[in-house]
């Protein structure tokens, strides 16, 4: 089955390509934290992310979260401090990402 829509993978920039896989992983990241992950719980920095996330779905949202908590030199905060960023880095991802393709 052809479609209009998908150009082939061989036609478009390999950056593109990385970045959107990115933008996907982001997306279903966030949509796994909507699922699983109550927001009091993260206010309160009572949060067990692995606890909260079912295996199947595990290994992206740990790759995302964890790529963006990531520590800069000198950043003394504590790693669930970098995640709570994390996350709020990840809602904007994935708004920015709806707005540029007008689904928002």
């Amino acid at each position: 089955m052809s479609s209009t829509t998908v150009r082939p993978v061989t036609g478009r920039e390999p950056a593109a390509l990385a970045m959107r896989i990115g933008v996907v992983a982001a997306e279903a990241a966030l949509a796994t934290f909507a699922r699983n992950l109550d927001l009091d719980e993260i206010a309160d920095g009572e949060v067990d992310f692995r606890g909260a996330i079912g295996p199947a779905e595990w290994p992206v949202f740990s790759l995302v979260i964890d790529t963006l908590a990531e520590a800069d030199p000198g950043d003394e905060r504590p790693l669930d401090e970098r995640r709570v960023d994390a996350l709020n880095d990840l809602a904007r991802i994935c708004m920015a990402a709806k707005r540029r393709t007008g689904a928002a």
